[in-house]
C-alpha cells in the first residue's frame, strides 16, 4: 500500500497547487533562473542536482551552490532541493542543511549522464531497487520537510509502474516521471512517452500528486500533456532553459510566452546583479548562449565576444554584450514591416500529434539538435518505450529489468563536481 498520496497531496496544496514547474538542472535551475522563470509563470521551481557527497562534507562546494537568498520565504518559494546520492548518511546529511529553506527534498533518479554512471547515482541507480529504497525511506523517516523523487521509465509500461509504486513506497510523497528512459539523452533524446506516464498515473491512487516531464515546446503543450497525462503539473527543463515563456499560461502576450530576446536578457542580467549567489554567476555564460542561441546564427558575431568571458569576468563586460543585443534587436524594430515580419506561425500537424512554430529569431524558442545532419523537428523521431511485446517478453528472460541486486552495494560517489557536464536531469 501506499500511505504517503495523502501527505502529498497535502503538500502540493500548500505549495498553492502549481501547474508549471522548472525542472531541476546540473548548474542551470540557480536562484538568478528561478527568479527569472517565475516572472514568466512558473510556480515551482526545483534547485540544481546537488552531489550530496559534497554539500555535506565540503564548506566550499556547499557555498558555491547554495547562498543565504536561495529558499527565501519573498523571493524563493515554493521550492524543492534535490540531491543526487548514493549513500543514505551522506544524503540525510546533506538535506539536513537545507531542510528549513525548502518545501521539500527531492532524490533525483533521472541523469543519465556518464559521470552518473561512473558515480553510481540519478538513472544509474535503476538497477539497485534496495538502495533506492532505503534512500528515500532515510531521509522520509528523518527529515521535517517532505521528500519527492523524479524518475525516468523503462520500456516497457508494467515495469515502469512497479518502479513507480517501489518509489512511493519507500516514502517519496510527490512524484515526478520524466517520459523518457535512461538511454534517451544527447542527439539520442526523441520523444517521451505521454501514453506510458498516463497508465503510470491512472494506476496509482487517485489523490497521489504526479508531475509530467517531457515534450514541452510551447506554452500550448502544457495543458495538452495535462489533458493527455492527467498530471497534476508539468516540469519543464530544456523548454524552460531555451525560453523561460514557455511556462506562461495566463493568456496569449507574445511577450510573455515568446519574449525578445534583448529584453530578456536584459531582465536576466538584472537580476543576476543583484543575487549574492555564486551559482548564478557562474551560470550566466550557458545562460547567454541559451537564451540567444536561434540570435546567434544570425549574429555570428557575438559568440566569440560571448566565449571569451568568465565567471571572473565584470558585469560591465557582461553589460557591453547586453547593449549590443539590445542595439541589434532595435535596428530589427525599426523596419517598417516589423509588424508581419514579428508573426509567428503555426506549422502542420505532425504525425506525433502536435506542430512547431515558425518564431523569429529575435524571440525566444525551443532549440533543436542535429541529428546526422537532420534537425530534430525536420524528421520523425523515435518515442519512448515503443517497443514490441516480444521484444518485452525476451527482456524480461534474459532478466535486464531484475529487481534482484543484492550484489550492488552502496559506493562513495567520487565524481567531482567539476566534471559534471551541465545538462538537464
Amino acid at each position: 500500500m501506499i500511505v504517503s498520496s495523502a501527505l502529498g497531496r497535502e503538500l502540493f496544496e500548500k505549495m498553492g497547487k502549481p501547474k508549471t514547474i522548472v525542472a531541476p538542472m546540473v548548474d542551470q535551475s540557480e536562484l538568478a533562473w528561478r527568479i527569472l522563470s517565475r516572472r514568466y509563470g512558473a510556480e515551482l521551481c526545483y534547485t540544481p542536482m546537488f552531489h550530496a557527497r559534497l554539500f555535506a562534507t565540503e564548506e566550499k562546494y556547499r557555498k558555491s551552490m547554495w547562498s543565504s537568498m536561495d529558499g527565501d520565504v519573498e523571493k524563493d518559494r515554493p521550492l524543492v532541493v534535490q540531491f543526487c546520492a548514493n549513500d543514505p548518511d551522506y544524503l540525510l546529511k546533506a538535506a539536513k542543511l537545507v531542510e528549513d529553506k525548502c518545501d521539500a527534498v527531492d532524490l533525483n533518479l533521472g541523469c543519465p549522464q556518464g559521470i552518473a554512471r561512473k558515480g553510481k547515482y540519478g538513472a544509474f541507480l535503476m538497477e539497485d531497487w534496495d538502495l533506492i529504497h532505503n534512500l528515500i525511506k532515510t531521509l522520509s523517516d528523518n527529515l521535517k520537510v517532505p521528500v519527492t523523487a523524479k524518475i525516468r521509465i523503462y520500456d516497457d509500461k508494467e515495469k515502469s509502474l512497479e518502479y513507480a509504486k517501489m518509489v512511493l513506497k519507500a516514502g517519496a510523497q510527490l512524484l515526478t516521471v520524466h517520459g523518457r528512459t535512461r538511454d534517451m539523452k544527447g542527439q539520442a533524446t526523441g520523444l517521451a512517452n505521454w501514453k506510458i506516464l498516463r497508465y503510470i498515473r491512472d494506476n496509482l491512487p487517485e489523490d497521489q500528486v504526479f508531475f509530467a516531464n517531457g515534450n514541452i515546446l510551447y506554452p500550448s503543450d502544457i495543458a495538452k500533456c495535462i489533458t493527455e497525462t492527467t498530471c497534476d503539473a508539468v516540469m519543464s527543463a530544456e523548454g524552460n532553459l531555451y525560453n523561460p515563456g514557455v511556462f506562461w499560461t495566463k493568456d496569449n502576450n507574445k511577450e510573455k510566452q515568446f519574449p525578445r530576446v534583448d529584453k530578456i536578457l536584459r531582465e536576466y542580467f538584472e537580476i543576476v546583479k543583484t543575487c549574492q549567489s555564486d551559482a548564478s554567476r557562474h551560470s550566466m555564460k550557458a545562460h547567454f548562449f541559451k537564451l540567444l542561441h536561434a540570435f546567434l546564427n544570425e549574429h555570428k558575431e557575438l559568440r566569440p565576444i560571448i566565449g571569451k568571458t568568465s565567471v571572473h569576468s565584470p558585469f560591465e563586460d557582461w553589460e557591453k554584450i547586453v547593449l549590443q543585443v539590445e542595439e541589434l534587436v532595435e535596428s530589427i524594430f525599426k523596419n517598417p514591416k516589423i509588424e508581419q515580419m514579428d508573426s509567428i506561425i503555426e506549422g502542420a500537424q505532425e504525425p506525433w500529434g502536435g506542430s512547431y512554430k515558425t518564431i523569429p529569431y529575435w524571440r525566444c524558442q525551443p532549440y533543436f539538435r542535429t541529428v546526422n545532419g537532420e534537425k530534430q523537428n525536420t524528421r520523425v523521431l523515435k518515442i519512448a518505450g515503443e517497443v514490441t511485446e516480444q521484444q518485452m517478453l525476451s527482456k524480461r528472460k534474459a532478466g535486464d529489468y531484475s529487481n534482484s541486486n543484492s550484489e550492488i552495494k552502496t559506493r562513495k560517489i567520487d565524481a567531482e563536481v567539476n566534471n559534471i557536464s551541465t545538462t538537464t536531469v
